[in-house]
């Protein structure tokens, strides 16, 4: 290969490159815009739904309706999420006591959830087997720091445990849904949804984007992996 067509090798890969850029920009663009518009039209409809589960959370306990909790955003920067509480008003204090059962602290170390959480309310039980616990998460969708589809949104505590996959999984917003939630959800290990949140940082596109919207709707109807 002589020096004309090495620089016409280099000319090709360079070409790809801003290629792939450019079409990276256009795809993140599309999906910063469709997240405004489906995220403000949403707040806008659902509005009598969110009044009518306020009021069921407060009648149940009178404790807030809103659950705030600082998660892992892209790039590991800390934000707060919004979502309807549907534990008890203490549920990290309870969590605390709990896990000093060894047995109880294996069993919640394999899934980070409990299969029948007791701290969870009548109404939150409600609420979470038909995931509007999740509408606010509208609210983190417009401003920006969460999308409604990206990978899972992990608690400070869980960096440890994401272990490899932790890099890989910060690389874009957590998501209202995801790749893990039409793939078992709550039916996986901590490490299988780490290994399929992995996946979807590095193969995220608008084909698959769309992919997971509709399937969201057939497991939140179905009720697959809730709890």
């Amino acid at each position: 290969m002589n020096e004309s067509d090495v620089l016409k090798v280099e000319q090709s890969i360079d070409i790809k490159l801003l290629l792939k850029k450019i079409k990276r920009k256009f795809y993140l663009a599309t999906k910063r815009i469709f997240d405004i518009i489906a995220s403000s039209i949403s707040l806008i409809l659902l509005s009598p739904i969110f009044l009518i589960i306020v009021i069921l959370i407060k009648k149940e306990d009178k404790g807030k309706a809103l659950f705030v909790q600082e998660r892992i955003g892209k790039d590991g920067k800390a934000f707060h999420l919004y979502k309807f509480r549907s534990m008890v008003h203490n549920a990290d204090e309870v969590l605390e006591e709990m896990l000093k059962d060894p047995k109880i602290k294996k069993q919640y170390k394999k899934s980070m959830k409990f299969e029948h959480d007791p701290r969870v309310t009548k109404i939150g039980n409600f609420i979470r087997k038909t995931s509007l616990d999740e509408l606010p998460q509208l609210l983190n969708v417009l401003k920006g720091n969460m999308s409604l589809i990206g990978n899972r949104p992990y608690l400070p505590r869980e960096k440890e445990d994401m272990g490899e996959y932790y890099s890989e999984i910060i690389k874009t917003k957590p998501g209202i849904t995801g790749y893990w939630q039409v793939n078992g959800r709550s039916q996986t290990t901590f490490q299988e949804r780490c290994k399929l949140e992995s996946y979807y940082s590095s193969h995220m596109n608008l084909l698959l984007d769309i992919k997971i919207f509709f399937l969201t709707f057939y497991v939140v109807l179905k009720g697959k992996g809730a709890e």
